[in-house]
């Protein structure tokens, strides 16, 4: 049992404030709503255990638990004993103190769905989800290793997209670097040796002259500018009008957003399969996946398509009516929808987007080296034109004469 305090208000409009015992979260939550109370907020004492600190459970240690897991309980390993084996021997110390909440759980009688649910940024939706339709069905083995394979996926394709994302930001850092490096230690010797000749400096020569001495001199300015820059960026990024500002940029941002949407396409696709095949209802696996998706625009897509279901329009429709996803994409749907088995049909869609993804971004990687190389030649170039422009110049008059 956890401590939780909280802040709720009761029938009369009065805030009250105090402490409750309950197993989660979500139990606290439920027994004071039976007591009338509004619920405020509400936090566990001494919060930020697994909320906070140590390191992020990311998909592949979630797929490393999963496979693991799986060759435990096929030994014959009852789950409790399961669960103390793999605390044992993993190395985030996140997931493995979540494994240890999870097998307390399990030791009094709850379930290992429940379990998991009691550290839900430990535990994401899917995993939970999965894991109570397979100790329904009896067939829990299957569903980590269908887990397992959904884990490794999105691992890779994440880490493709972040390796594509990631290059050219470290090219552009380095590019900065050095020029950063050139004005600070090159211009100022050049700097003197124009001042002792006494010559008049060409503009962009002596607006390098100037930029460097600006960066000598006042460079906590530039530092205090970009960091509030930096801020103003994330703060309006956490609002409404930010968040669909950087959603339409990712998907329509030239090179980046038909990656995006590639990758959009590959996940929806691999995760409904996975939701499905374990006998998740489709709404539910709508729902799912939606709340997975970090494009708000593909996310609130998704919500509206689980609304249109619901009211018995075919998933097919909204998608399409969405214009963001390939035409490929609603056309297997409706593929899946008229035969009755769309987790076959997203399993072929998501291992096409898979290597579509792997083509986009050899692809883009390839297209920007060269523009990458151009950008560095013109700064580069244009600092040591400034710099020898002038000298040229002087040995010209001194030659005439």
């Amino acid at each position: 049992m956890a401590q939780y305090n909280y802040k709720v208000m009761d029938k009369n409009g009065k805030n009250k404030k105090g402490t409750i015992e309950a197993i989660s979260e979500d139990k606290a939550k439920e027994k004071l709503k039976s007591e009338g109370y509004i619920v405020q907020d509400i936090k566990e004492q001494g919060s930020g255990g697994l909320k906070l600190g140590g390191k992020k459970v990311k998909d592949k240690d979630l797929a490393v638990f999963c496979k693991q897991f799986v060759s435990v309980l096929n030994a014959g390993v009852t789950i409790i004993t399961a669960l103390d084996m793999m605390a044992e021997q993993m190395d985030n110390k996140t997931l493995q103190r979540g494994v240890r909440e999870a097998q307390a759980y399990v030791q009094k009688g709850g379930t290992l769905a429940d379990a998991f649910k009691l550290n839900p940024k430990i535990f994401p939706p899917i995993m939970v989800n999965m894991v109570a339709a397979g100790e329904m069905s009896g067939n829990l083995e299957v569903c980590f290793e269908r887990l397992t394979t959904h884990f490794e996926n999105a691992n890779k394709l994440q880490a493709k997209v972040k390796g594509a994302m990631t290059y050219p930001i470290v090219i552009l850092i380095v590019v900065i670097a050095v020029v950063i490096i050139l004005l600070v230690t090159v211009i100022p010797q050049f700097a003197e040796m124009f001042e002792d000749l006494g010559s008049s400096l060409p503009k962009a020569t002596q607006l390098l002259v100037d930029l460097s001495e600006f960066l000598q001199h006042k460079w906590y300015i530039v530092i205090a500018l970009v960091a509030a820059v930096v801020l103003a960026i994330k703060m309006f990024k956490s609002t409404e009008p930010g968040t669909m500002l950087f959603a339409k940029m990712g998907i329509k941002m030239p090179l980046f957003g038909n990656l995006t949407i590639k990758s959009a396409a590959a996940s929806f696709a691999r995760s409904l399969s996975t939701l499905m095949a374990s006998g998740i209802p489709l709404m539910d696996a709508i729902e799912q996946v939606a709340k997975m998706q970090k494009n708000k625009i593909i996310r609130d897509g998704l919500l509206d398509a689980k609304v249109q279901v619901a009211k018995g329009v075919p998933l097919s429709k909204p998608i399409r009516d969405m214009e963001i996803f390939p035409p490929m994409l609603p056309q297997m749907i409706k593929i899946g929808e008229e035969t009755g088995n769309i987790e076959d049909m997203m399993d072929k869609v998501a291992d096409y987007y898979e290597m579509e993804v792997n083509n986009a971004t050899d692809a883009l990687t390839a297209m920007l080296e060269p523009m990458i190389i151009v950008l560095m030649a013109v700064v580069v170039g244009g600092i040591v034109i400034a710099i020898y422009s002038p000298m040229l110049g002087m040995y010209d008059a001194i030659d005439s004469y």
